[in-house]
């Protein structure tokens, strides 16, 4: 690697390899920029001089697992194109090591904003924050209505048992990074684990959807989704209810470690959220309770398993050491939700 180069991006292989699936980049000088890293997979712009892509590969040292897989990313954003579910362009998918020392696929740089924090939402005033929060809805709709068959998806996971296999996963998660008292998780579990409803049709499941994993564009309208890493096939309400999972955290951070987006003003309540994706099509929200629990539930083991690497000096970055600090309220949120639901 040149000492120009980005952590876990060796520009002069990618300039050999890259001529092979877009010709015209043949013969130029890439630059290349980091764009997000961290626990999540390595995004970064690649630029040649006259045209700008986007790469991503997992984190570097990280052997993928089901989370850092780009097959995955690549395959079900190469399916979407063409729905009513905006995504960028992929180009190409390398599964050879020897380029990057990794997986990767190049995609299209699409413009786009992906909005974080309440206070640059709020500088746009609230009729377009409104519009914005409807958007973001709309297109959560339109993914739920494409048919994983009819874009070639069907084997691209287990929709059968999905919930079931959620609640074991997430207190699998919890369970191996907790090293403190957390009586909420242990109620939350058992609550979850006695109350599985029966599952709406399947679906695709982005598993991350917020707002700052979608790209708007300067008219508020979504460019394009992003952030697929959790995707599969599933039960959609999933991706409803972590939405408003999120939205229900926003009241509790700043948005210095979680979005606190939803806070903005202007931005629909949670009431109009679920309204509106009914109103929409989407699917109907029977036992939303349960499937809101199971999103904070989802949220707080991740919070504490970052919490938990934090304090042994594996996890960096901005708010990791706070993270385990939206446990508690997460867990109250998760318990709250299915109680109520019963």
């Amino acid at each position: 690697m040149g000492p120009a180069d980005p952590p876990g991006l060796d520009l002069r292989r990618l300039a050999d390899w890259l001529p092979a699936v877009l010709p015209e980049a043949a013969g130029r000088t890439l630059s290349a920029r980091l764009i997000a890293g961290g626990r999540s997979n390595l995004t970064y712009e690649i630029g040649d001089g006259e045209r700008r892509w986007v790469l991503r590969r997992p984190p570097v040292g990280h052997v993928p697992a089901a989370a850092h897989d780009v097959r995955r990313e690549h395959r079900v954003m190469s399916a979407l194109a063409g729905t009513g579910v905006p995504v960028p362009a992929t180009y190409a998918l390398c599964t050879d090591d020897s380029v990057l020392g990794a997986p990767f696929y190049l995609m299209e740089k699409v413009d786009g904003t992906p909005f974080r924090g309440a206070a640059e939402l709020a500088r746009l005033g609230p009729e377009r924050v409104r519009a914005i929060s409807e958007h973001l809805v709309d297109t959560l709709v339109a993914l739920h209505a494409v048919d994983p068959a009819e874009v070639g998806l069907a084997d691209f996971g287990r929709a059968d048992g999905f919930l079931h296999r959620q609640v074991r996963r997430w207190s699998d998660r919890l369970e191996a990074t907790r090293d403190r008292a957390l009586p909420a998780a242990d109620e939350l579990r058992v609550l979850l684990a006695s109350n599985v409803p029966e599952q709406s049709a399947p679906g695709i499941v982005h598993g991350d959807y917020r707002l700052d994993n979608v790209l708007i564009d300067a008219a508020g309208r979504p460019a394009a989704v992003i952030d697929w890493e959790m995707a599969t096939l599933g039960d959609p309400l999933a991706d409803l209810a972590l939405l408003i999972a999120y939205q229900r955290l926003s009241g509790v951070t700043g948005g210095d470690v979680v979005s606190d987006a939803a806070s903005a003003p202007g931005h629909l309540t949670e009431d109009e959220v679920l309204s509106r994706y009914r109103a929409r099509g989407g699917r109907d929200p029977r036992h939303f309770g349960f499937h809101l629990g199971l999103a904070a539930y989802k949220l707080a083991a991740i919070a504490d398993g970052v919490r938990h690497r934090h304090r042994h000096g594996q996890a960096a970055g901005a708010g990791a050491g706070r993270m385990g600090a939206l446990a508690e309220p997460l867990l109250e949120i998760g318990l709250t939700a299915v109680k109520e639901d019963r």
